[in-house]
Order: structure tokens, then C-alpha cells, then sequence
């Protein structure tokens, strides 16, 4: 270069200030470079501001050179980038590194901050494109503009290119906020005495740096970075450095001594190794190293240096990143788990991220643990963590961590049985496919009688508030303020223990025995205070405890894994119990294995060897174990079900082994296979939520609110309602099926538990219903059957009288039609509605205000209108039927309402057990202007009834007329039948006559008011005249509610197909729709249903009578009478007893068998031995005391 300028000044004959603010002035001039004059003191390693750039667009934009050091003393920013200034400063240059000779032109050592240099951090400047600089490399006190200038010229050894970019465009004017080209240069802060002291130790011991003092270094890590110059390149091969820099080594390569005391760099990408490799000699060690400019500007400028320093220390890289020279296999994405699974951290978790698990089929150390919810948290201390300094600045608020710091969760092959596919990327289960079965079980043929059990008491009061309990053999334990244990057998009171103030039993569990004969000896109590207890029931006391178990939180659910004992609390701690050396659980010893759950436990139970945890929507399936060892979640994400509520409940069946069912809130089951946790599918069987569920052979038991429990068969497509009853006054708390039972007491009981404190115990075979029922089935064996003709004929009159039907020749002629084309039935109902005014509101009030008649006749207390219409049809009967003789069976009034049934007079004589009642729901049952009457005999051994109804009126009150049918249809109002095989041979249900549907040929009639729902009246009328019924039908409030709600009472009944247009509502003596103010829709209001399988119907059809604004609607039925021969029953009987043992001993085999192998733990083999031996002994000493023969 050209020497010094004339008029430069003499850096030696003035002071270092005016020298350095001289050598600003100059420092364009070309000759500047070369000066050899020394300093006479090194220059201040402050940041120092460039001489703005040249903004010219002509001018060429080439990457600069990238320094192999940085010197600190001066930055040269020369638009031209001057190569002779290191010539002038070298004895300035950075102590971390010796400065090399000047001939070379450029040095790509990367040179250190200064060790004693610390300054207040600066906020984060947006990122500018500029010279190749990473921005890893900036240290903490230099200014963003002076990280993107050029430094001062260093000595290159070779050159290379960069395959990707090979120019970086030079820094936009207007990207620097900081510098213009109308700004002076600022005078550069004073020297201190540490670096000049510092200085003369570096030229004295070049080749080994000084220590780094870490606590007053930059808190940023710095990474080597290379300026290109204009019209050179780099060869990244032949790049050799003479030293490692500290900058990029980790703690653990054998770098040089500089290296020491360095923090090391996080490498960009995850690995599964906690250390990484040191970087060799002629390679790169790392391939992110480079850039080919800046990074893109982030979204937010303000965090954007501090995510990219985050990222940079944590091993995080936005940027693609290739695979390492090493050879390792890639390790698998993050995946962002949707557990929220907790494990314990220590307090300064957000220094770094927890370490990643292993790979599927990569063996690692067996020191090292697995983070999160898969590890023990008894067996490994939270690994070490590796404390950076700038780490403690990292943009992180309570929630707010990335999804790349998250552990993912690697899958564990299960297998149930057989091998199963490997759940690793199960997403949530089959949410994208319905999988829901609209059709809701059918309830045509439900028993409701209790199946109480023929041995032992039936129910024991608890006396106290418990809902918790746990039942083996002849054992029943419930906890809560005390926890008592009482013998099913007689109800004798065992055991009872006070919990102390303050504290009740929150869980409660039998303790496994070290064989079989000891099982039910003693149980383990979980408290609300977090302690575990063991009671030993033939000395009633505590035998062992554990304080403080699990800390200060509630126990909520104690299990039975073989002979283990796994407790959880609240919190979502799991302790697994091993058993000891006498080979059962043991609280002395403490946990085998702590896990944690997930909190907000909804239900859980155990599943061969694993646990299903709900909570919510979500179930996961978690794989406990003894010794630690596996992963304890076994799917990554959990199962869920987004067209189902809540889960609530769960159990298995021993009849479908591969199966778990779950129960939800909105009255749903969701059935999973046990092999790959798929869902199976999902069943709608209630209307309400779902307490408990409990599988008691090939059915499944379901407990409610009402305190009903329903019985599922879930062979049948759809489910069918095998049983129904009113278990409990209060919402039934839990069912439990006695497992241990068939091999201890030799019978299937199922317990339940009510809010009412109440236990019961029930048949779990239902023995009385497969009795009932297999008699039904061959009772062609024992009786007779005949077919009877019936008509039935249902009209809303509108206050009309028998005269009213002189005044037009159709209505005159509408008795005379009907009869005469009836064929000459047998039975004959003719059900009138509205016989009164019931919108006269003066006639209204006398009926409801005035008290009735203590006595009279039929007669007497009948009103003119309906003796009117009885006389009416009896002269109808003598006039158009003369080939008959009919008798008048019963007439039934009420307000409104009435019934008139005839018989033929052969027909009379067989007729027995005749009953009426009337049902009033008018005025919340006060009234009778709505309600039914209810009229029921037997023909023969037929039992049949008779329901004429009057449902709420109104478009919107669908409800209350749901509300009214199941009044009716639950009311027990009739007499009860007393013979029990009466009660067999002639109800269905288990029922004893006093309900409606205990009969078995049932026919409902009357105005019931459902109309066309969403359709105004004139697309109604529009669709009727068009005869576009289909589209009307669709709507119909009561076809729709048969569909889709389950707990509607008419789904028992069915219906003809409707091919007539409605019924609903007319102009009187016209055929016109309703053309009032009111402008009703038109409806079929007037409905024929019936109930039974020996039931058919012929027709049905409406008749045009205009007298009313309904017109009359009749059907024409078959009934199938039956007359039993008592020998021939006797010996049908006999053999349903024999054929129930049979089928009662193959049942019983399962249970045992699935009670030794699945419960106790017992190898096949074992278990039938066992079998065999206990069935022998009790052959001999007594018998079975769950038959109860007739």
C-alpha cells in the first residue's frame, strides 16, 4: 500500500487519544494501512463504529473477508477494506489468540473477547443482512451494527467457497439504525491498567492464552465467524486453524489449553448422546457453523437475538440440518405429546431441556435414565444440569415452553395375548370415522323384576355416608368415617374401625393372600390425609400403617395387579406394591416403584397387566412394573373419543377377554380392543350419564342417577335391554362383580352400592329370567293357541254426540262403515277423547272443583255424553252385526276420556281377572282432562290391556308429553298377580301385572299430539296435497323420538307404517286444514301402537267424519290366545331345571377358572386342579347354596 499521508499525525510523539482520534481522521487515506510507526500503547478493545458505508447502487457488493481473528483494538471500516491496518495495531490484537504475521493477507483464527470487558446487556437490535457473520459469534458488548462489520485484515491461509451462497450481499444503509454517514466517529472508551497488564502477558506467553475468568466473561458464547473479502472464496477443506476454538468445542473434546475453561457451544441439533464428539482438525464440526448470511428477520424484533441465542445454546436449529460427518443416525422429530404427564423437576428445570429418551432399537447406557412419565421416580435423581450462563436470559414464562423442548414419548410394543402392532404414532383413536351406533338397545322385551339372590340377605344399611367399597366372597368392606366388613351370608357385622376426626377411607381394597385359602382376610385402607392402613378382619385392628404414604394427599383408588397392590392419590402418584418375601404386599417395606399420572383422574382401572387412566375425554394406558424397567406409557397420545361425553366408568367382560368398555356421561359405551387400542365402536345406550359399569358374564350391567340398573346384551346388533329395575331410592354409587364368588360361595353375586347407604346383593346369572324366558320359548310344548280378530278405533270427538252424525250423510254412515267391515271381530275397543267441551272453562272448573258421588252405580255416575254414546253403539252393534251376539265387556269415563270394550258372547265366558284404572296428568295430576285409562283381562292364559290416552297439546310441549307416556306406562295401578307361575305363563318382564307392559299383548290409542316438527303450516298442506308423506313422516315428533331418544317409553311399542294424511286439525264440517287466527299445522295426532310378539296388525286407516276437527282413526289386529295344559307344563319344567344346571356349571367353570389365572395369578393347570379339589369336597360335605330348586 501507499505510505503515510504527510499530514498524518505521529502516533508516537502524542497521546494515545489524540493519536487514536488522528488515526479516525485518516483512516480513508491509502497510505494509512502501511504505517509501521508502533502505538504508543495498545488501543482500547471497546467497540468502536464504522465510517458509514458508500449507499451508491453501482457500486459492487461482494462478500467480505472473514478474519481467522478478531482483534479488539480497532475495527477498519473502510468502504474499500483496507488490508494494511493489521500492520499498525498488531500489538493491539485480541490476547486470546497470537496475531499472525502480517505477509499473509488475511487470518481466519477467530479471536476472544477480552476476559475482564464487562458491560450492562444491550436490548436486542433487529437483524441485518450484512456480512457473513453467525450471529452465535457476537459477543455480549458489542453493538449489533459492529458484529455486521468487517474487523480488522487477518491472515488467511487458504481460500474456499461456500457451495450454498456464494456472495453475501453487503449491509442496506438502511437496515443500520445506529450509524449514517453524517455521523462523526465516536472516541473509543479509556484503557484500563487490567488490559494493559493483559496485554503484556499475551506478548510475552503467546502461544497459551490466560484463563478466562467465566463469571466476568459475555454471557454470549461466540462462534468463529468469517468475513470474505471482495473477489476472494474459502475452501472450507483446506481450512486447517493452528488452534481449536474454544467457542466450539464442548467440555468434553481434547482441545488445547485455551479450551479449559470455555463454556461449550450446545450443538444445533438434539442427540441422544449427553457429550458430543471434539471437533477434528480439518473438518468442520459443525455444518450450521457457516452461514450464508443472516438469519430472516424474526417475527418479533425485540426477542428476536435473545430465541436465536436460546436456541444456539440448547442444541435447537430452525435451519435445515444435515446429517453429522460421524455417521449417527438422525434421531426421530420431536413429537409433541398430548399427555400432560407429570414428572418431578428440580427447581432449575428451564436452564436446559430435559434429556431425550432413546431411540426404538438403540441400546443405551443403562445409566442413564428416561425423563418424564416412562421412569420410576424412586429409581433414578433427576439427571445433572449443565448451567449456562446465558441460559438464565431465556425468553421463557411459566407456560411458555416451546414444543421442541418437550420429551417426546417413544411407543413400547404391547402385546395382549398376541403379538400386537406397535402403537408409536397412534393419534387420537378413530376420531376422523364415526363410529357411534345411532340406533339406541332394544327395550321390546325387558325384564323388570329385581334378581334378588336365593341365598343370604338381599341388603345391608351401611348407617353411615360411604361410597366406597370392595367386596371378595362372602366379604363386603366399605370405608368412609368408619370402615365396617360385614358377611353377605347373614348380614353379621364383622369389623368396624373408626377413621379419627377429620379423616375418612377415600379407597379400600381386600389384600391379596399367599394362596387362595387366605384371601379376604385382611384389607388395605387409603385415607384422606394420604395414609395407608392395614386391617386384619378376624382381630379387628390395625395391623400395619404408613403415614404418609403418599405425602398429604387423598388415596382415590386402590388396585389389585395379581399380588400386588397399586395405590394413586390425587396428585397423580402411583406406588406400586410388591409383594415380599412371604408373597404378598406389605406396607413395612414401602413402594416397589413410584409413577406419576396425569391429574384429574376420572376413572381408571386395571387391564391385564397394565392400567387405562381417564381423565376426561382421554384415556391413556400406562405399563406399571416391579423392577422399573420398560416404558411405563405405553401409546404416545391418548385415546378420545370426540363424539362422547366425559368417561365416568369402565370394566371388562370374561366373555369378551379382548375387550374394555367405557361409559360416559352423556350415556355412551366406547369398546377398545385390548391388541392394538383401536376404538371398536361406540354405542348409545342412555340418555342419562353413566355412574358404573360392571360386566357379570355375557352382559353388561350400567348403574344411573335415577337409581335404576339396566343389564345389556351386547350379542345382539343393536344392544338389547335384557333387564331394567329400580335397584336404589338414590343414584346407584357403584357395581362390583364378584370375581372370587363361584369358587368361594358357589354363586354369581353382583353387589351394588346407592347414595342411599344402602348394599344390595343381586343374582348375577339372573336365574329367574332364564327360567321365565326359556319357558316362553317352548311353550308351544304345553299349550294351545288361537287367533282372535280385534278391532280398535281411537277418536278425538270435539264434544260431538251421536246425533251430531245426522246432519251429513258420510258422518251418518261412519259407525255402519266400521262395523260392517271389520269382519266380525271378537274384541271390539272403541276409544273416545274429548266426549267433553274441555275448552268450557265454567263447565272445567265444576268438574275439578265439585266433589264426586260417595256412591251409586255405573249408572249414576256416568254423564249424559258418555251413557249417550254407550247406548249409541250398543244399538249400532244389534243393528249392523246382527249375525253376532256381542256383550258389553267395560265402559271407563274420565273428564273427556272413554273406553268401551264388547266381547263376542263366545269370547265372554274365557274372559278373567277384568281391572281398569285411570291415570290423571292434567294440572300436574291433579286433572283428568289429560291423562289415560287403563283396562286389562285375560283370555284364556293371554293376558291383555287396553291404554286409551289424551297427551299435552301444544307444537313445543313434546316434552311434557314424553313426560306423560312414562308416567302412564310406569304406574303401577293394577292389581298384582300372587301365583308365581301365573306370572311366568301369562306377564313378560319378570312383571306381576300391576304395570302396563307386564301384560303380553298391549294396544295404546288415543290422541297423543305429536305433530310436524321445523315445517311451517303451509309447506305442511303443500306436502299433504302433493301426497309427499315420506318428507312429513321424517318430522313426525314421534317417529323421531323412537329414534333417538333412548329413554322414550313408546320405543317398547311399534307402529304400522303411516299411509293416510293427518288427522289434525280441520275446520268442523269441512275437509279445509285449519283456517282460524290460530292456523294450527296439520299432525297425526291420533295414533294406533301395540306391544307383543303375538300380536299383528291387519290395517290402518282414518274416516271421514267432519262432525270433529279429527277424523277417527281404526286398525284391525290378530291376537294369538294361548290355553297351557298344567301336566304338560309340569314336565317342560323339569326339564328347564335341568337344563339350567347345565348351563349354570359351564358358568361357573369360567368364573372360577377366569378367577385363579386372571386374578390370583395361577397357571392353568393350577387352577383346575384347584377346581377339581374344591368341587369334590363340596360335593361331599353340603350343597350348592345358590340352588334354589322349585
Amino acid at each position: 500500500m501507499d505510505p503515510p499521508a504527510s499530514d498524518g499525525p505521529d502516533g508516537s510523539s502524542i497521546k494515545p487519544v489524540s493519536s487514536l482520534l488522528a488515526k479516525f481522521e485518516n483512516m480513508n487515506k491509502p497510505g494509512d494501512a502501511q504505517s509501521n510507526s508502533p502505538p504508543a500503547r495498545a488501543l482500547s478493545p471497546g467497540p468502536k463504529p464504522e465510517k458509514a458505508r458508500d449507499p451508491s447502487p453501482s457500486k459492487p457488493r461482494e462478500p467480505p473477508a472473514v478474519p481467522k481473528t478478531r482483534p479488539k483494538d480497532k475495527l477498519n471500516l473502510s468502504g474499500t477494506r483496507a488490508q494494511g491496518a493489521a500492520a499498525s495495531v498488531s500489538g493491539a490484537s485480541s490476547p486470546a489468540r497470537a496475531v499472525a504475521p502480517p505477509p499473509p493477507p488475511f487470518n481466519t483464527r477467530p479471536a476472544h473477547p477480552p476476559s475482564l470487558m464487562v458491560e450492562p446487556p444491550h436490548s436486542p437490535s433487529p437483524p441485518k443482512r450484512g456480512p457473513e457473520v453467525a450471529v452465535g459469534e457476537r459477543p455480549a458488548f458489542l453493538q449489533t451494527d459492529a458484529a455486521a462489520k468487517p474487523s480488522s485484515p487477518a491472515v488467511a491461509s487458504k481460500q474456499f467457497k461456500i457451495p450454498s451462497r456464494p456472495h453475501t450481499p453487503a449491509v442496506e444503509p438502511r437496515r443500520s439504525p445506529r450509524l449514517t454517514p453524517s455521523q462523526p466517529p465516536s472516541p473509543p472508551p479509556p484503557r484500563r491498567s487490567a488490559e494493559l497488564r493483559r496485554d503484556r502477558e499475551v506478548r510475552e506467553n503467546k502461544p497459551i492464552p490466560p484463563p478466562i475468568n467465566r463469571a466476568e466473561k459475555p454471557t454470549i458464547p461466540s462462534r468463529s465467524s468469517y468475513i470474505q473479502d471482495a473477489g476472494q472464496s474459502f475452501d472450507a477443506k483446506s481450512r486447517v486453524p493452528e488452534k481449536i476454538s474454544p467457542f466450539n468445542s464442548p467440555p468434553s473434546s481434547n482441545g488445547t489449553a485455551d479450551e479449559d475453561d470455555t463454556p461449550p457451544m450446545l450443538p444445533t441439533r438434539p442427540r441422544p448422546q449427553p457429550q458430543a464428539q471434539a471437533p477434528v482438525h480439518g473438518t468442520l464440526s459443525r455444518a450450521s457453523t457457516f452461514h450464508a448470511g443472516f438469519e430472516p428477520p424474526p417475527i418479533h424484533h425485540s426477542l428476536a437475538s435473545r430465541r436465536k441465542e436460546r436456541d444456539e445454546l440448547n442444541g435447537i436449529s430452525q435451519r435445515v440440518i444435515t446429517p453429522q460427518a460421524t455417521g449417527d443416525q438422525r434421531p426421530a422429530l420431536p413429537v409433541r405429546p398430548v399427555s400432560t404427564i407429570e414428572s418431578p423437576r428440580p427447581a432449575n428445570i428451564s436452564l436446559v431441556p430435559p434429556p431425550r429418551p432413546p431411540r426404538p432399537g438403540v441400546n443405551t447406557s443403562g445409566n442413564e435414565p428416561n425423563r418424564g412419565a416412562m421412569t420410576p421416580t424412586v429409581q433414578h435423581p433427576p439427571p445433572h444440569m449443565r448451567a449456562h450462563v446465558r441460559s438464565l436470559t431465556m425468553d421463557r414464562g411459566p407456560n411458555k415452553i416451546t414444543s421442541d423442548l418437550r420429551t417426546p414419548i417413544t411407543p413400547v410394543t404391547r402385546t395382549v395375548d398376541d403379538p400386537g402392532p406397535l402403537i408409536g404414532n397412534l393419534a387420537r383413536a378413530d376420531t376422523s370415522t364415526n363410529l357411534t351406533a345411532t340406533a339406541f338397545p332394544d327395550s321390546s322385551n325387558t325384564n323388570r323384576s329385581k334378581p334378588y339372590i336365593g341365598k343370604g340377605v338381599h341388603e345391608i344399611a351401611t348407617k353411615y355416608d360411604s361410597r366406597v367399597f370392595d367386596v371378595c366372597g362372602e366379604l363386603v368392606c366399605t370405608t368412609g368415617t368408619y370402615t365396617r366388613v360385614w358377611s353377605v351370608l347373614d348380614g353379621e357385622l364383622l369389623m368396624s374401625l373408626a377413621m379419627g376426626e377429620g379423616i375418612k377411607g377415600s379407597a379400600v381394597a381386600f389384600r391379596p393372600g399367599a394362596n387362595v385359602s387366605e384371601e379376604g382376610q385382611r384389607v388395605w385402607i387409603g385415607t384422606s390425609a394420604g395414609e395407608l392402613m392395614e386391617a386384619d378382619i378376624g382381630s379387628q385392628g390395625i395391623t400395619a400403617s404408613r403415614p404418609n404414604a403418599h405425602g398429604r394427599h387423598e388415596i382415590i383408588k386402590i388396585y389389585r395387579h395379581y399380588n400386588e397392590l397399586w395405590s394413586l392419590d390425587e396428585s397423580g402418584t402411583l406406588h406400586v406394591w410388591g409383594a415380599d418375601e412371604s408373597g404378598v404386599p406389605s406396607l413395612y417395606n414401602g413402594p416397589s416403584q413410584t409413577y406419576r399420572v396425569p391429574k384429574g383422574h376420572m376413572f381408571s382401572m386395571v387391564v391385564g397387566d397394565e392400567l387405562w387412566h381417564a381423565t376426561g375425554k382421554e384415556i391413556r394406558v400406562f405399563l406399571p412394573a416391579i423392577d422399573g424397567k420398560g416404558q411405563f406409557q405405553v401409546l404416545i397420545r391418548p385415546l378420545c373419543q370426540e363424539n362422547a361425553g366425559e368417561v365416568t366408568s369402565g370394566t371388562l367382560s370374561v366373555s369378551e377377554p379382548d375387550k374394555v368398555f367405557f361409559g360416559h356421561a352423556d350415556g355412551k359405551v366406547s369398546v377398545y380392543s385390548r391388541k392394538d387400542y383401536t376404538c371398536l365402536a361406540v354405542v348409545s345406550i342412555s340418555m342419562y350419564k353413566i355412574n358404573t359399569l360392571a360386566g357379570v358374564g355375557k352382559y353388561i350391567w350400567a348403574g344411573y342417577n335415577t337409581g335404576k340398573i339396566s343389564v345389556y346384551d351386547m350379542e345382539q346388533t343393536p344392544w338389547a335391554v335384557k333387564k331394567d329395575w329400580q335397584a336404589h331410592d338414590n343414584p346407584v354409587v357403584k357395581i362390583i362383580s364378584d370375581q372370587s364368588s363361584f369358587y368361594k360361595l358357589d354363586r354369581s353375586q353382583v353387589v351394588t352400592l346407592g347414595a342411599d347407604n344402602v348394599l344390595r346383593m343381586w343374582d348375577g346369572l339372573l336365574q329367574e329370567d332364564w327360567l321365565a324366558g326359556e319357558m316362553k320359548r317352548i311353550d308351544k310344548k304345553y299349550a294351545k293357541f288361537q287367533d282372535l280378530k280385534a278391532l280398535i278405533m281411537t277418536w278425538n270427538a270435539g264434544a260431538s254426540t251421536p246425533n251430531s252424525l245426522r246432519y251429513s250423510d258420510s258422518d251418518a254412515t261412519f259407525i255402519k262403515n266400521l262395523l260392517q267391515s271389520s269382519d266380525s271381530p271378537d274384541i271390539l275397543v272403541f276409544g273416545f277423547q274429548e266426549l267433553v267441551d274441555l275448552e268450557d272453562k265454567t263447565a272445567t272448573a265444576k268438574r275439578f272443583l265439585k266433589p264426586k258421588k260417595k256412591e251409586g252405580s255405573d249408572q249414576e255416575r256416568m254423564s249424559h255424553q258418555y251413557r249417550d254414546w254407550r247406548d249409541f253403539l250398543i244399538r249400532s252393534l244389534d243393528d249392523y252385526m246382527s249375525g253376532d251376539l256381542y256383550h258389553l265387556l267395560h265402559t271407563a269415563p274420565l273428564v273427556g276420556l272413554f273406553t268401551c270394550i264388547f266381547v263376542k258372547s263366545d269370547i265372554r265366558a274365557r274372559v278373567s281377572n277384568l281391572s281398569s284404572a285411570e291415570i290423571k296428568r292434567g294440572m300436574g295430576g291433579l286433572h283428568g282432562n289429560k291423562g289415560a285409562i287403563v283396562v286389562r283381562f285375560m283370555v284364556d292364559d293371554t293376558s291383555l290391556c287396553f291404554i286409551n290416552c289424551h297427551l299435552a297439546a301444544g307444537q313445543s310441549a313434546a316434552n311434557q308429553r314424553h313426560a306423560d307416556i312414562a308416567a302412564i306406562l310406569e304406574a303401577t295401578i293394577l292389581p298384582s298377580e300372587r301365583d308365581p307361575t301365573v306370572r311366568i305363563d301369562s306377564y313378560v318382564g319378570g312383571g306381576d301385572g300391576t304395570m302396563i307392559l307386564d301384560h303380553e299383548l298391549c294396544i295404546l290409542n288415543g290422541d297423543l299430539n305429536y305433530r310436524i316438527d321445523t315445517m311451517s303450516r303451509d309447506t305442511v298442506v303443500m306436502a299433504v296435497k302433493a301426497g309427499n308423506l315420506a318428507k312429513l313422516l321424517e318430522r313426525d315428533q314421534l317417529l323421531v323420538a323412537r329414534r333417538r331418544n333412548a329413554a322414550f317409553k313408546l320405543r317398547a311399542f311399534e307402529e304400522l307404517p303411516i299411509t293416510f294424511a293427518p288427522t289434525y286439525k280441520y275446520d268442523v264440517g269441512t275437509d279445509n286444514y285449519d283456517t282460524s287466527e290460530k292456523k294450527r299445522s296439520p299432525a297425526w295426532c291420533d295414533r294406533l301402537l301395540y306391544r307383543g310378539s303375538r300380536i299383528q296388525q291387519l290395517d290402518y286407516r282414518r274416516h271421514e267424519v267432519r262432525v270433529s276437527d279429527h277424523r277417527p282413526v281404526s286398525g284391525r289386529f290378530i291376537f294369538k290366545i294361548k290355553r297351557i295344559d298344567p301336566k304338560k307344563r309340569a314336565v317342560a319344567w323339569m326339564e328347564c331345571q335341568q337344563l339350567w344346571e347345565d348351563v349354570r356349571a359351564s358358568e361357573a367353570q369360567t368364573e372360577k377358572l377366569y378367577y385363579l389365572t386372571r386374578v390370583i395369578g395361577y397357571d392353568t393347570t393350577t387352577a383346575q386342579r384347584l377346581i377339581q379339589e374344591r368341587s369334590s369336597r363340596r360335593g361331599v360335605g353340603s350343597r350348592s347354596p345358590s340352588r334354589d330348586r322349585q
